[in-house]
């Protein structure tokens, strides 16, 4: 059975980090694309990076510079480190592989960026 559980968010002022952490289980994580995604309230889910089995990434527009996506294959895990956050990352964040696999959704962690 395939889990993919992510861990790390909190409340953040503007201007502060985070660090997101999905620990995948089930799957032959080392051979597939991850992303992390996010979907903000009334908002659809979006892509917010992905990371390819060598390393090379991609980011949407709105994270770049700010977001850096890693992998571990050797446990696993799959992280996104978020610096500069503002009020608009404001959302429960996701990871799947991608493109993603429905029935791969887990619970998210909850990020919000708040004074």
């Amino acid at each position: 059975q395939v889990q993919l559980v992510e861990s790390g968010g909190g409340l953040v002022q503007p201007g502060g980090s985070l660090r997101l952490s999905c620990s995948a289980s089930g799957i032959m994580f080392r051979v597939y694309v991850m992303g992390w995604y996010r979907q903000a309230p009334g908002k659809q889910r979006e892509l917010v990076a992905a990371i390819r089995t060598r390393g090379s990434t991609n980011y949407v527009d709105s994270v770049k510079g700010r977001f850096t996506i890693s992998r571990d294959n050797a446990n696993n895990t799959v992280y996104l480190q978020m610096n500069s956050l503002k009020p608009e990352d404001t959302a429960v964040y996701y990871c799947n592989l991608h493109p993603p696999t429905t029935t791969y959704w887990g619970q998210g962690t909850q990020v919000t960026v708040s004074s």
